[in-house]
């Protein structure tokens, strides 16, 4: 998918959520600024969580309730994370089948908290504003799911 700007991102984070339920867990990965937040922004839209999404590098993770009796949605940044040990002590499994989780900076520290996953991969064109998001379904959850209908 090519996204040409942050509202772009922010609507393809929005039909994403629409896939989403309690237990899933989604990873993002990409370069510094390729829009990782912002299309966190969208899923938080889609699943009609409390706001504001903002990066939680600092904080390292954020709970938002949903504001309709929809699973509450965990943001966590594993960017500042030095591994495996550090994933653990943020307890992300204690509330994963009860919410969506979603993990910056995620890949390889937290692919073992479930078999079934998105990864999500979001990349700038060359010389553009321009972002390409490439996901990927891991594990049974994923089988039938219909993701062609996230194209525009």
């Amino acid at each position: 998918m090519r996204a040409a700007s942050a509202e772009d991102m922010r609507a393809y984070g929005a039909r994403l959520a629409a896939f989403l339920r309690a237990g899933d867990l989604v990873v993002l990965s990409g370069p510094l600024g390729a829009g990782k937040t912002t299309l966190v922004q969208g899923l938080a839209e889609g699943l009609k969580v409390r706001g504001p999404i903002t990066s939680p590098t600092f904080v390292i993770a954020r709970v938002h309730p949903s504001l309709h009796q929809g699973p509450p949605l965990v943001h966590a940044d594993a960017y500042r994370l030095g591994g495996d040990l550090e994933v653990d002590d943020l307890d992300l499994d204690a509330s994963l089948d009860e919410s969506v989780t979603v993990v910056e900076w995620g890949e390889g520290l937290v692919e073992g908290l479930s078999e079934d996953r998105l990864e999500v991969h979001i990349d700038r064109e060359a010389g553009d504003e321009v972002r390409i998001v490439t996901l990927r379904a891991v594990g049974p959850r994923w089988a039938d799911t219909p993701f062609d209908r996230l194209e525009d």
